[in-house]
């Protein structure tokens, strides 16, 4: 219910909820729960975006109950409904930083994820959570820790789409190295 309650403050905040974020959802429910629980689950949905929705509630409940790498993971998920439609609004970003931040979060972690999902000059930096003027051990030390953090095996507990988006975000962190070491020119 909690992660319903998340879905549904994302997918309102800007105003509409989106065919593409619905299917997405949907998408996600189906592979993690299974199409009946989905189809209740997305009936639940409709209901609650009819709702005012008690965020900082739901976060406290949520950064009591699970650990911090489902945590991680819920994040992740959360940018990526916001990504549903081809973009990540504003609104749909300051929500789900101050959901980070509820959830606790630390914000170099939701930077990290963050920069997955909003590009920018520095995005590998933020991913690594290194600054651009880290040295080459720093930025291999970097690679190692975030490597370990997102390890996919740390979800491995969870269902298909969790352990599909750890994959994801442990890719998105080789490929930031990459980048870096190919920039660097480093072999």
């Amino acid at each position: 219910m909690s992660l319903l309650v998340l879905i549904a403050a994302v997918m309102k905040i800007d105003g509409k909820v989106l065919k593409s974020e619905l299917d997405y959802v949907k998408k996600f429910m189906v592979t993690n729960f299974g199409e009946p629980s989905a189809h209740d689950a997305v009936k639940l949905l409709r209901d609650l975006l009819k709702q005012t929705i008690p965020v900082n509630e739901v976060c406290r409940q949520i950064k009591n109950n699970m650990n911090y790498s489902a945590r991680l993971q819920l994040l992740h998920f959360l940018f990526g409904i916001a990504q549903a439609d081809g973009r990540v609004d504003d609104g749909e970003n300051r929500l789900i930083e101050h959901i980070s931040s509820e959830m606790g979060i630390n914000s170099s972690d939701f930077k990290s994820i963050q920069a997955m999902f909003i590009r920018d000059i520095d995005s590998d930096y933020k991913i690594l959570e290194i600054e651009p003027s880290a040295s080459d051990d720093e930025l291999k030390k970097a690679y190692r820790r975030m490597a370990m953090k997102y390890h996919p095996d740390k979800v491995s507990h969870l269902g298909e789409n969790i352990q599909k988006g750890a994959k994801e975000k442990f890719q998105k962190v080789s490929e930031a190295y990459e980048n870096i070491k190919k920039e660097r020119n480093l072999i």
